[in-house]
């Protein structure tokens, strides 16, 4: 039998139906994971996940009756209940990458907390193997605690979300790194309390310093990158703890927020290094980043816009952040079922990072019943734009950009979009000519085709609505 040290320190063999429990959670993970790749299945998904590991934690109580620390566990317990349960059901949608941050780091920092826990309890007797195990925990898990904490900041916009450049600071994090790097081997050649306390220090720094120069809509990349590290810091602590459990769930998010990084810095268009350290190599346009409003646009009234989207043959409908801070979304799904009563075909495009987090527009959308079968793709819907009368861009920017296929020197230069400026009409639902998450102007704003529909997203799309219910 496996040999485990378990929560609360009393270590010992896995009674077997224990670790048949143990397996049957792991097999809830793995389905939990293939149920959240969609929208149909993620909630089925979620609830599977989430039962699962309700079912891990009270395993350990009835695994493991002799138990050290009890109340501190139940207090642990009952404080992230108290916490975790409100904030989760209080959270709006748009503050649901902040959060995903938040508990990311929170997860990170947590499986550190256990490898240093392990470390002054048996560090100078566990084995070479054990060791390495533990100091890259602490690295990964403290980088990961940091970096999510400075990522969440910058989305809640606490501070600014454009990148934060020290002098030479691409050199201060190489040095930083290999300093980590140094004391991790110094560690588990002879372990000693002292030399843990400056790993730690080392890599709380390294998380900062890795998130510093990342700004505008790289930041939730970094934090699919950061949910990778958790994962694998996960993983690793559970193979100091002897927790197979634990390296299978941590194995499972690692691999996933990897994916889903590669899959994040596609979809933008340039490799993640890039992401991660171009701040440093160059500074963005942020001189192009004005408010434009010294420069004309042709606004229109909702009347205006009802007429032009009631009479139009096909209509494309590009949801962004600024429909989610609105919470608009069942507007515009009463708008398309008026324009449908009236023949015309409508669909909403959906670009892979539309929002801040891939999926973002696909649950905001789903909270208004949008059918499924609406949503379409970024590289299934490109092609329609040059045969659709007019599209509706509510609260999106960086993803119709042109600039990103025009401006070199643009921070979203690279990034695949969506194709809007092929369509006839153009009809944009913005507060402000205030750019977007990327911090450069859109020059698509002041096209002849182009037409400004200011106000707050909610407000407008209502006005919309009883215009075309009047026709």
């Amino acid at each position: 039998m496996t040999s485990v040290v378990a929560a609360g320190g009393v270590a010992g063999d896995v009674p077997v139906w224990a670790q048949l429990v143990d397996l049957f959670v792991a097999i809830c993970f793995v389905l939990a994971l293939k149920g959240l790749s969609g929208p149909k299945t993620a909630r089925n998904g979620n609830l599977l996940g989430a039962g699962g590991a309700l079912i891990a934690v009270f395993t350990l109580f009835f695994a493991y009756p002799g138990m050290k620390n009890l109340p501190l566990i139940l207090a642990a317990i009952a404080i992230g209940i108290i916490v975790g349960y409100p904030a989760a059901r209080r959270v709006q949608m748009t503050a649901m990458p902040q959060m995903v941050a938040l508990f990311n780091g929170v997860g990170g920092g947590a499986a550190a907390l256990v490898s240093i826990i392990e470390f002054l309890d048996a560090g100078t007797t566990e084995s070479k193997g054990v060791l390495a195990a533990t100091v890259f925990t602490v690295i990964v898990g403290s980088v990961s605690f940091t970096g999510s904490v400075l990522t969440f900041l910058k989305l809640q916009e606490v501070i600014t979300t454009r990148p934060i450049l020290l002098p030479a600071g691409q050199y201060l994090t190489s040095l930083i790194g290999i300093g980590a790097l140094v004391f991790a081997v110094w560690i588990v050649v002879n372990p000693a309390t002292w030399l843990l306390v400056v790993l730690i220090v080392l890599a709380l720094l390294l998380g900062l310093l890795l998130v510093m120069p990342v700004g505008g809509a790289d930041v939730p990349i970094i934090i699919s990158l950061l949910n990778a590290f958790t994962g694998l810091s996960v993983a690793a602590s559970g193979y100091v703890l002897g927790n197979v459990l634990l390296i299978v769930a941590g194995t499972l998010v690692g691999a996933s927020g990897t994916l889903l990084t590669k899959e994040m810095a596609k979809a933008m268009g340039r490799p993640l290094t890039n992401t991660m350290f171009g701040a440093f190599k160059a500074q963005t346009a942020s001189a192009k980043a004005g408010t434009g409003e010294d420069r004309p646009v042709k606004s229109a009234g909702p009347e205006d816009v009802a007429i032009m989207l009631a009479y139009a043959n096909k209509v494309i409908i590009v949801p962004g952040y600024g429909l989610a801070v609105a919470q608009a979304q069942h507007q515009i799904r009463e708008l398309v079922d008026l324009l449908d009563e009236r023949g015309v075909d409508v669909d909403y495009a959906i670009h892979p990072v539309a929002g801040r987090m891939p999926g973002h527009m696909n649950v905001l959308l789903a909270e208004a019943n949008v059918p499924y079968d609406q949503l379409k793709e970024m590289d299934e819907i490109n092609p329609e734009f040059a045969s659709t009368d007019v599209v509706m861009v509510v609260g999106a920017n960086d993803v119709v950009n042109p600039a990103a296929k025009s401006d070199p020197s643009a921070p979203i230069y690279g990034m695949p979009i969506l194709d809007v400026s092929d369509a006839e009409q153009v009809v944009f639902l913005k507060r402000s000519m205030r750019p977007g998450f990327a911090g450069i102007e859109n020059e698509l704003l002041f096209d002849p085709n182009t037409t400004m529909l200011f106000g707050d997203a909610k407000d407008s799309l209502t006005k919309v609505v009883t215009a075309v219910k009047a026709m």
